[in-house]
């Protein structure tokens, strides 16, 4: 169906949405941050970017902007666990930089289904976090 890059620092957390997203019939790339990120979209290309904003050496809301600049329309849908750290309002500052969609960390399986099909154009229900 589509090339969906997961850019997270957990492990848990890439491994779980590739396999979701897989049997979904969706073609997965993965990456541990930012850096890597932006390497793998550049080499590889990604028609959706699902991203977490707290990773190391470049955080979500650094890339976010980074893709913003070289692809305006990309869509990304930011994801965030911030409400363990009481940083979740910066899943609306992401919005605010053009996130696609933004849903807090846990989210179901709908939540993203919804995010995705919004992201490629298919409609779905709200799933703002």
């Amino acid at each position: 169906m589509a090339r969906i890059l997961v850019i997270d620092d957990e492990q848990a957390v890439r491994d779980t949405l590739a396999r979701v997203l897989q049997r979904e019939g969706h073609e997965v790339l993965t990456a541990i941050d930012g850096v890597e990120g932006l390497r793998i979209w550049r080499e590889h290309g990604a028609v959706v970017v699902i991203l977490d904003i707290h990773m190391p050496r470049s955080d979500g809301i650094e890339t976010l902007v980074q893709l913003r600049a070289l692809q305006p329309s990309l869509p990304v849908i930011v994801i965030s666990g911030g409400d363990q750290t009481r940083t979740l309002g910066l899943l609306g500052d992401a919005r605010l930089l053009g996130a696609t969609r933004a849903l807090a960390k846990p989210f179901s399986l709908s939540e993203l289904t919804a995010a995705i099909n919004h992201a490629l154009g298919h409609g779905g229900g709200e799933a703002t976090g």
